[in-house]
């Protein structure tokens, strides 16, 4: 029995000897690796020689445990936006936001990450990106900004990026997202507009003005030009032309009384004259028209 439990024993401590081997092993495996996924590199610190210069791709890697550390950087593009505001070059505030798109150089990771560390870009582009803005937008006046806006975001692309390119920095696109002019600015131009739409609303009252002035002296032309034809036209032919004009006139008068609702006709006779109760008077021009009709169309004219 005793040189049995004693077999157990030995059996037991090689167990938790091999046990213990492996569990060493396996730590020492997984402390010596480490992986690099898709679209980010890796920098190694060794404590011995400092920030290697070479970067590490994507992938399973070994390392030296406890000598070396590896530091993941995010390759992919990011986007940043910051605003600022600046003035401008007559004087006038204006509100911008500037959105980049930003990666590292992917070649300079180790300048990066000695000089700058893991956040280089927060550290960077929110400085450089209000320097350019304001330098850019001080090369303007307030109006110029709207007028001349591609060149101005030109300008600030091609400096933030030249700007950027000293920190190890790429950027692949900026653009100006909002642009805001002060209270007093917005006011002016209000102002502005009013006042051109004033002076466009007194010049098309001068030019109508101008058209009905002469539509008045071209009407009168036509009056005399008349006149004087109808003149030579008595004295050639006598009065004859304005008995023609006269009856014209008359058959117009009798056509707008005819279709006058407010024009009665009472014919001639017996009937007519039991009607109004009237004798049966006849005009002096006219010996078969009844007075009495012409009094009642006169009334009816009258009240209509």
């Amino acid at each position: 029995m005793a040189g049995g439990g004693q077999a157990a024993v030995s059996f037991l401590t090689r167990m938790a000897k091999v046990a213990a081997g492996l569990g060493m092993a396996a730590s020492a495996a997984s402390t010596s690796l480490y992986t690099v996924d898709g679209g980010e590199r890796a920098v190694i610190f060794d404590r011995v020689r400092g920030v290697l210069p070479h970067t590490v791709s994507e992938g399973t890697h070994f390392l030296v445990p406890f000598l070396q550390k590896p530091f993941i950087f995010d390759i992919r593009t990011r986007p940043h936006s910051f605003s600022s505001t600046s003035g401008t070059k007559d004087l006038q505030m204006v509100s911008l936001t500037l959105r980049v798109l930003s990666r590292p150089d992917v070649e300079r990771l180790p300048e990066i990450f000695n000089s700058l560390g893991l956040e280089y870009d927060e550290k960077v582009l929110p400085s450089i990106g209000n320097e350019v803005l304001k330098a850019v937008v001080a090369q303007f006046n307030a109006d110029q900004l709207l007028t001349e806006r591609p060149h101005v975001s030109a300008l600030v692309r091609e400096s933030l990026t030249q700007r950027a390119r000293e920190f190890n920095i790429v950027l692949d696109d900026v653009a100006i997202t909002h642009l805001a002019y002060g209270a007093e600015f917005a006011l002016a131009v209000e102002k502005k507009q009013v006042a051109q739409q004033e002076a466009e609303r007194s010049r098309f009252l001068v030019a109508r003005a101008e058209q009905e002035r002469r539509a008045a002296i071209v009407r009168a032309e036509g009056e005399s030009e008349a006149a004087r034809l109808i003149s030579e036209a008595t004295t050639t032919a006598g009065n004859g032309f304005i008995e023609l004009r006269r009856i014209e006139a008359a058959k117009e008068i009798a056509g707008v009384l005819a279709r006058s609702p407010n024009v009665s006709y009472i014919p001639a006779g017996h009937n007519g004259q039991m009607l109004l109760g009237l004798n049966a008077a006849r005009t002096d021009d006219d010996p078969g028209q009844p007075a009495a009709m012409l009094m009642l169309a006169r009334c009816r004219c009258c009240r209509g």
